[in-house]
């Protein structure tokens, strides 16, 4: 994998934020924790394309069926019922 070198500027308090994760023993050095938080807000951002299009395939499934909670609790407890003995 290849790298490229980046020049970034924080806040005095950031760094200092910065600074104390690494002393804490998470990381080893500045660029170990700014690849982290990349890779956690990669992370955070497949998951959030996950759920849009688990909402556009829910809104492209045709009209909203009625919802009985009262009989869907029912049928839950008969399916699971044989499980609990």
């Amino acid at each position: 994998m290849g790298a490229t070198r980046k020049t970034i500027t924080v806040t005095d308090q950031q760094n200092r934020w910065i600074k104390a994760q690494i002393a804490g023993g998470a990381f080893t050095n500045d660029s170990e924790y700014i690849r982290d938080l990349i890779r956690r807000d990669q992370a955070s951002q497949a998951d959030i394309d996950a759920i849009r299009a688990a909402l556009v395939t829910g809104e492209q499934s045709g009209e909203p069926q009625p919802f009985d909670a009262e009989q869907f609790r029912l049928e839950m407890t008969e399916k699971y019922a044989s499980r609990a003995g």
